[in-house]
């Protein structure tokens, strides 16, 4: 997969790029809904004779069009997006740089530089896809604006529990901690990756060593609990629990949030390792208790529930 970054104005020679059929979108966490325009973008692709390709666009707009102070958290920060959609095969990826400029754009500037000016041959989009200046372009204008060079095809709203699948509806999940529905809508478990940094080694002291995960990018972060997680080190999955939170049976006044994964029959020295937790089921709440021998207990259960569970689920995993 070719990646391009594109910024306003575009700066690129005529027919620099082969025919193309081109899914648009912003496809944060690059969920079911998503992979359907995607796919839909590939089969035109192969039916046409044309080359694949997806837009994408970066940073998220409302960073851009919303207030300054604004902090965005992703489900798929771009490495992870890059990533997902290389592994789908699609030949072009194009990640245009969001800015106050490009957000001015008339929908039919956008459609002349960064759509016939691409030489896109075939658009594929969801059917509430909007373009331009404060959103003005539609799936509905986009034949007007397309200057008859280029054919559309317009994706349906797909659903699960007859509800829209969305980026926001994956996101208030994630923030409430109901992991274990997410497969249902992302097509895959949620994952956040991070390195394994020096914490304060307390676990080791109570029988239960941690991987103390600090997350390389701005990922939606789970609610405060203990969930079923596995974690990739080294290439190779394993199986654990993850504590999200701020340890209050030590921390009375803790303000810095802590991920903390307790991975089962492992014992590697793996600080500053690069791995990816795979969030599956939540536990229980965080909470405080009473003494270092009532959270040793508590702890206990945990794992003995994680297990439980992977054991229920082994057989669904890779």
């Amino acid at each position: 997969m070719e990646v391009r970054r594109l910024t306003f104005p575009l700066n690129i020679e005529k027919d620099e790029f082969p025919p193309l059929a081109m899914a648009l979108g912003y496809f944060d966490g690059v969920h079911r809904g998503h992979a359907e325009v995607i796919a839909k973008a590939k089969s035109e692709a192969a039916e046409k004779g044309l080359q694949s390709a997806v837009m994408t666009f970066h940073p998220h707009p409302s960073v851009v069009l919303g207030r300054k102070e604004q902090h965005i958290q992703y489900i798929t920060p771009l490495p992870d997006k890059i990533e997902i959609l290389k592994a789908e095969g699609i030949d072009y990826l194009f990640i245009v740089h969001f800015t106050t400029d490009f957000a001015n754009l008339l929908p039919q500037e956008f459609v002349d530089q960064f759509i016939i000016g691409l030489n896109v041959k075939h658009v594929v989009a969801g059917f509430d896809f909007t373009y331009g200046r404060m959103g003005k372009g539609t799936m509905e204008t986009l034949p007007f604006h397309s200057r008859e060079k280029f054919t559309y095809s317009v994706v349906p709203k797909l659903t699960k529990g007859n509800e829209k699948i969305s980026s926001t509806r994956i996101r208030s999940l994630i923030k409430s901690g109901r992991t274990a529905e997410l497969p249902d809508l992302l097509g895959r478990f949620y994952t956040t990756a991070g390195v394994v940094i020096h914490g304060d080694k307390r676990g080791r002291t109570i029988g239960f060593p941690t991987a103390n995960v600090s997350l390389n990018d701005d990922y939606i972060i789970p609610l405060t609990g203990v969930y079923a997680v596995r974690m990739k080190v080294h290439q190779r999955w394993y199986n654990g629990v993850c504590n999200v939170g701020y340890k209050p049976t030590f921390h009375k006044d803790a303000s810095e949030l802590s991920i903390e994964v307790h991975l089962f029959d492992f014992s590697q020295d793996i600080y500053d390792e690069k791995v990816v937790i795979e969030w599956h089921q939540f536990i229980r709440k965080e909470q405080k208790f009473s003494g270092i021998q009532e959270l040793v207990t508590q702890i206990e259960k945990d794992k003995e529930t994680a297990i439980q569970y992977f054991s229920d689920k082994q057989q669904t995993f890779r």
